[in-house]
């Protein structure tokens, strides 16, 4: 019972988490409007492959390992905040070209890219791992039982790529598609400058 409840308050955490919005949500959403339904959908199944990754460095002890080794922490969040900078060029670069003439659009973009831009976009950010290293410090107990280390990354990589599946499913319609295509500037714009931000955080806010 005891485990139960622990399990589920780690859920719940993770829940939220994944539903706030950030560079993964962001890219997951312009994949499944731009490109297809498809390759929004392969795109959640990276970043929650990213998620499970970082469950698994978290719960094997990430956090101390950069605590200690400060340089380190710096050097990946610099190094995954010029990838969403980079991400961010891409998208308000080609902001006014419509779909068809995109470098990204359904025939150039394979499913397999979808996935791994999901996964690298997630994994580019270092505070994430933070987090659920925070998370599993403050819920788990002193003792964790073996099958943590294989359940914890599974937790993570069903609710990250759940949610972002259903941002997939959600957005990928054939309404929010028309609005998408009649507005496409100005979203991208908007997508663009959202990436740039949380970019520019990642690598100035050193905390």
């Amino acid at each position: 019972m005891e485990s139960f409840w622990i399990l589920g308050s780690i859920a719940f955490a993770l829940m939220l988490g994944a539903m706030s919005p950030g560079p993964t949500s962001i890219y997951v959403a312009k994949n499944s409007i731009a490109i297809s339904r498809k390759h929004g959908l392969f795109t959640a199944l990276g970043t929650g492959a990213g998620a499970a990754i970082f469950g698994l460095l978290a719960v094997l002890g990430l956090q101390a390992f950069l605590l200690a080794v400060p340089s380190a922490y710096i050097i990946l969040k610099i190094c995954g905040g010029l990838y969403l900078l980079w991400l961010a060029f891409k998208i308000i670069k080609h902001a006014k070209e419509p779909i068809d003439h995109y470098p990204t659009t359904e025939t150039q973009m394979s499913l397999r890219r979808a996935f791994m831009t999901g996964l690298i976009t997630q994994l580019s950010n270092p505070k994430i791992a933070i987090v659920l290293a925070s998370i599993f410090t403050a819920l788990l107990p002193k003792v964790i039982p073996t099958y943590y280390y294989f359940f914890l990354p599974l937790l993570c990589f069903f609710i990250d790529a759940g949610w972002c599946s259903l941002v997939a499913v959600a957005l990928s319609a054939e309404k929010p598609r028309r609005v998408y295509l009649k507005f496409k500037a100005g979203f991208d714009r908007a997508a663009g400058t959202v990436m740039t931000v949380l970019g520019l955080k990642l690598i100035f806010g050193m905390k």
